[in-house]
């Protein structure tokens, strides 16, 4: 075992970098040539560590879960557009002979489609669990459902809740989930995908206004001008087909509202609920899921009994609606569990980053035109929503960034970079363990002839690590400030 500490100093600073090795004399004699080790060994060892670590880890995991929450809310908004069915009919004059086309709408029911999607939301927990047992017997330590659900009630029993008033927060908070998803898709009836997912995208700007009121968070400038630019987005938009078009400017309110709810919900489950584990999250929305398909089932039946929507039982858009029932919930998965292997800013990406895969699939398939006050709509948004994300000492960030090709310049004069001093304690450690390696033979001369120097020089004290004085003159030879 062989103990090195090295230290250097700086007008302003002083580091020590202990260092423990524990190595195998013959192994190392046999690395004999050190330009073939520096060559071998730093760039294989620099890759394994770039790529085993965890910060590159979390980073190409979140490339993963971006793209696949990105994909899964393009296809969902995509799947529920298509839902709004309608059936051409064909009618010959016998005067003009020619023929007119009508179209007859025979499915327009936003709210069912809602309760059909937000009934799927019961598999939140029975799939978490599943991956939960899944992931457990593959590492050996078997975990039964039993004690997963247990544990989850016995958390929510930790933060003061009983029967009744956990059961009414999660009525309140279907209510407000069945409300926004309704808004949404309502607005779906009336504006394009790529417009409506804009729209819905402000919800970060939104959230963090609620969160600073409610939550009192802290105060960034520049999220404030990223709520205002999210603002005149929304203005551009209501307006971007004129002035008089009504059903373009309830489309928008609509969809805005939809955000709106959705930071709504977000900000008051933070400071009703508070910090919760996985297992929680996913029995949460398993009960919202089963609330929803219990209770709130008459209010369709309501609305298609007085023609408020139409529901034709013959063209009822099934696979549609399974299909964005099922990327709905994969998303709500994706979004709620994912922060276990990633950024929570991956995951919030994917919102915006859904905005231009959004336009290109329009554009190519639905033969849709982004110009004028669309166009600058949809890039203001964006732009908004990337200002949010920024961090609260960005300044600070953006300053050190600027501030850094001066430090550059006067590097040798001030303190060494990490790789100097990295190359510093290389050199001290390999210097000292080929010294100790090399005189492991010859141990007992050495030995003595420490004695023998350490009577002639006592008042200087002994700076050889274990005798080893090969050591001592090469540092002397060559100083690097240890």
């Amino acid at each position: 075992v062989i103990q090195v500490t090295v230290i250097y100093y700086s007008p302003s600073v002083e580091i020590k970098f202990p260092v423990e090795y524990r190595v195998n004399r013959e192994s190392f004699l046999q690395l004999c040539d050190p330009s073939q080790i520096q060559e071998d060994a730093s760039v294989k060892d620099k890759i394994k560590m770039t790529c085993a670590s965890t910060v590159m880890r979390k980073v190409f995991c979140g490339l993963l879960v971006l793209s696949l929450v990105t994909s899964t809310w393009v296809a969902a908004t995509q799947f529920l557009k298509a839902t709004y069915k309608k059936k051409s009919n064909y009618t010959e004059t016998s005067v003009e002979l020619h023929t007119n086309q009508t179209q007859e709408v025979v499915y327009s029911a936003p709210f069912l489609t809602t309760w059909f999607c937000t009934t799927w939301t019961l598999l939140f927990f029975p799939l978490y669990m599943i991956s939960l047992i899944s992931c457990s017997c593959c590492c050996g330590n078997k975990v039964k459902p039993g004690a997963i659900f247990q544990q989850a009630i016995r958390n929510f029993k930790d933060k003061g809740f009983t029967i009744g008033s956990f059961l009414s927060q999660c009525m309140l908070f279907c209510l407000l989930s069945v409300l926004t998803n309704y808004l949404y898709i309502s607005s779906l009836r009336i504006l394009e995908c790529t417009v409506v997912t804009t729209l819905f995208a402000t919800n970060a700007a939104f959230v963090y206004l609620l969160s600073w009121v409610v939550l009192h968070t802290q105060f960034v400038g520049v999220r404030i001008v990223a709520v205002i630019l999210c603002n005149t987005g929304i203005a551009l938009l209501a307006y971007m087909d004129g002035v008089n078009q009504n059903q373009t400017l309830l489309g928008v309110v609509l969809a805005a509202a939809a955000a709106a709810g959705s930071a709504v919900y977000k900000v008051m489950f933070k400071k009703v609920i508070g910090d919760v584990s996985f297992s929680q999250v996913a029995l949460f929305f398993s009960l919202i899921g089963l609330l929803n398909a219990t209770v709130l089932w008459p209010m369709g039946l309501f609305l298609h009994f007085t023609g408020l929507e139409t529901i034709n039982l013959q063209y009822i858009p099934w696979m549609e609606l399974s299909c964005a029932a099922a990327l709905s919930l994969g998303a709500n998965l994706l979004a709620n569990l994912s922060i276990i292997i990633t950024y929570e800013n991956f995951i919030t990406l994917g919102l915006v980053t859904a905005v231009p895969v959004c336009a290109v699939y329009d554009t190519l398939y639905n033969e849709v035109k982004f110009y004028d006050m669309k166009l600058a709509g949809v890039l203001i948004v964006c732009f908004g929503f990337i200002l949010v994300l920024f961090p609260a000492n960005w300044a600070e960030l953006l300053a050190s960034v600027v501030r850094r090709p001066v430090k550059q310049r006067h590097k040798s004069d001030l303190v060494r970079n990490k790789a100097d001093l990295e190359d510093y304690v290389n050199q001290a450690t390999n210097t000292a363990v080929l010294c100790l390696l090399l005189d492991g033979e010859n141990r007992d001369e050495t030995q003595t002839q420490r004695e023998q120097s350490s009577s002639q020089q006592t008042s200087e004290p002994d700076t050889s690590v274990h005798g080893c004085a090969p050591l001592q003159d090469e540092l002397n030879e060559n100083p690097v400030n240890i």
